[in-house]
């Protein structure tokens, strides 16, 4: 099975290098993805888990995912490093 790097904020796929996000040194970052993290920091710096919750539901659904594909989603968000000791 493949191991699938998973942006520690929202939980997107990181499987290309467009989809990464970048440090103050135009370096890409490796644990978050270019929505969430850019120029070395947080889009959203003062963002709650609650708040990511409602964005990851939001665009899934407008992707017309499944509501338990949206539901997995929404559980992983806990697990991840930006909200694992919230």
């Amino acid at each position: 099975m493949e191991n699938i790097i998973l942006c520690q904020s929202c939980g997107l796929p990181l499987g290309n290098e467009e989809i990464k996000g970048k440090e103050k040194n135009g370096l890409k970052n490796d644990l978050y993805c270019k929505y969430c993290y850019e120029d070395g920091m947080f889009t959203k710096p003062n963002m709650t888990i609650e708040d990511m919750k409602d964005i990851v539901s939001t665009q899934m659904k407008k992707l017309k995912l499944p509501i338990y594909t949206i539901q997995k989603a929404i559980n992983i968000l806990p697990s991840l490093s930006r909200w694992k000791n919230k």
